[in-house]
């Protein structure tokens, strides 16, 4: 695990520029939701597929780049699962909460909305994080940025995508239950008396034609 510091300018720039990056991802998320709704797609789902897609890619960056920033120290690579997060509960409350806080908020964003965008579960949301948080950990120990590549960085990492996706869940796409009318051409669905009746194009005709004899 990174050696735990206290917030500086690196961590605050972070934050200002995140903030400052919010009125360009809703700018762009109206970009894409238009060009969706210009190309046929309903203005619900457009909007919605456009701020996820942002959300999660804005909402990712600003943090990648932080993680991935130089610092000075010697690196390393601590493979031992909870070694880190032990020596983590010695530490003074606040070095604990930047450590979890920090390391949880890297894929928190991209949890909470890849789901709103992709039909995946919780399971996916996890292993998906746990992947990009090697790749960060290989890429800091690999880039020689002097911080420490940790597994225990890569459980809070994965461990924020899941927080997140559990945060959205409740918004997650519902699959439409499929209609009694699938399948058949031209079929309308009438509702009546609480039950579902299947019409089709030449039903209706034929009962029209009748109607006009009587």
């Amino acid at each position: 695990m990174t050696p735990p510091l206290a917030i500086n300018a690196l961590e605050t720039t972070t934050v200002f520029v995140s903030i400052a990056l919010v009125p360009l991802g809703l700018l762009t998320a109206w970009v894409l939701a238009a060009m969706r709704i210009r190309r046929g797609t309903p203005r619900r789902t457009a909007w919605r597929y456009s701020v996820a897609e942002v959300g999660a890619v804005f909402g990712t960056l600003p943090w990648l780049f932080l993680v991935l920033t130089p610092r000075g120290g010697d690196g390393g690579v601590q493979l031992i699962p909870f070694a880190d997060l032990i020596d983590l509960a010695a530490a003074d409350p606040r070095t604990i909460i930047e450590q979890l806080v920090g390391n949880m908020l890297l894929f928190f964003l991209a949890g909470l909305f890849v789901p709103l965008r992709f039909r995946v579960g919780l399971l996916a949301v996890f292993l998906g994080g746990a992947l990009g948080a090697a790749l960060v950990e290989t890429a800091q120990y690999a880039f020689g940025t002097g911080r420490v590549a940790s597994v225990d960085d890569v459980l809070l990492n994965a461990a924020g995508a899941l927080l997140g996706a559990l945060a959205s869940r409740r918004w997650w796409r519902v699959s439409p239950a499929p209609s009694v009318a699938a399948g058949v051409p031209g079929a309308t669905v009438l509702r009546s008396a609480g039950r579902d009746w299947r019409v089709t194009s030449f039903e209706v005709s034929r009962g029209t034609d009748r109607a006009a004899r009587c």
